[in-house]
């Protein structure tokens, strides 16, 4: 049988870790008394810098329990850096993980099906919203237009999944030899390729806390997304800048025959429109040139992504699992 591990990003879930663990804890027993998997999986919560009491939490669950193990790093680095955390530390370890919310939103049954798709050959298997009816209007027309203007601007993504996916251990290994500093998983892991599948869940309301990801969150992550993974708005000011020129030409053929006409009456509204508008195109290009000159700068420093304070499980675990939180 093969071995499961859960990587769960936490930060400030001291009130939904309680129900989190124990519902967790019950789909893993489930599963390994259908023998579906290995007795020996585990449950790895990931600590990203909580201020609250977090990280007690885990290690309290851990000494009652060997099948949760913590990892708990040195700062809050990010839920996508302590995601990545989790699944280097875990290809150590097991022959597939699953990443999942410590909210539980996504249907925790949908593992069933995953691990299925696993046994059948699936690297990889995406957990798939199948409909949004537990959000509101707003939420829901933000969400959908996020994944349609991030894949318009070339970073390709699955349509309706976040970070809810099983890896086998070998798209692990094809993972960690992504090493950008920016991190989009959402993007990266459809790059990996093999053999790729989807399972269907309905989402659940949040039973606890507050959600990480408001708008303005979703917003720079969206940024994030499009500038770590495509060129394409680069190649759109470029155009932008053509389509200009072309029409200065336009222009400057009209303004000639006007002179040549006697009609020279100044348009002071055009002229104003004309320079607002190239001006406040020209610092929007800057912009966007800036936002992939930042992330050069960044990737060029070679920063780590995550550093990890501490690491509690099995021993033979923390033996094996030495080289991937202290690289």
């Amino acid at each position: 049988m093969n071995r499961l591990f859960c990587v769960i990003p936490c930060y400030n879930e001291q009130e939904v870790l309680p129900e989190t663990s124990k519902r967790l804890k019950e789909k893993i027993s489930d599963l390994v008394n259908r023998n579906l998997i290995a007795p020996d999986s585990r449950i790895l919560l990931v600590n990203d810098g909580s201020k609250d009491d977090t990280w007690n939490m885990i290690k309290k669950l851990h000494e009652e329990d060997e099948v949760f193990q913590g990892i708990n790093l040195s700062k809050n680095m990010g839920h996508q850096n302590a995601l990545l955390a989790g699944l280097m530390t875990a290809k150590e370890l097991c022959d597939m993980a699953i990443s999942l919310d410590a909210d539980l939103q996504d249907d925790i049954n949908a593992i069933d099906a995953m691990v299925e798709k696993f046994n059948e050959g699936a690297d990889i298997v995406y957990g798939v919203r199948s409909k949004r009816t537990t959000d509101t209007f707003f939420k829901r027309f933000t969400a959908e237009s996020y994944y349609k203007i991030v894949n318009a601007m070339g970073a390709h993504t699955v349509y309706n999944h976040a970070d809810y996916r099983l890896m086998s251990r070998r798209a692990l290994f094809a993972l960690s030899e992504f090493g950008e500093v920016n991190l989009f998983l959402r993007g990266i892991v459809p790059m990996i390729g093999f053999n790729q599948e989807v399972v269907y869940y309905e989402r659940a309301e949040r039973f606890a806390g507050e959600s990480k990801y408001p708008l303005k969150k979703m917003l720079s992550f969206a940024v994030e997304g499009i500038t770590s993974l495509s060129t394409k708005p680069i190649k759109m000011i470029t155009g932008l800048g053509f389509t200009i020129f072309f029409a200065s030409i336009l222009v400057f053929i009209y303004s000639l025959i006007r002179h040549l006409t006697g009609a020279t009456v100044d348009g002071w509204t055009t002229i104003v429109w004309s320079v607002w508008a190239i001006g406040g195109l020209t610092m929007m290009s800057i912009g966007i040139i800036g936002e992939y000159i930042g992330k050069i700068y960044l990737e060029t420093k070679s920063r780590p992504r995550f550093i990890i304070e501490s690491y509690i499980g099995d021993e033979e675990d923390e033996e094996i699992s030495e080289y991937a939180y202290k690289r």
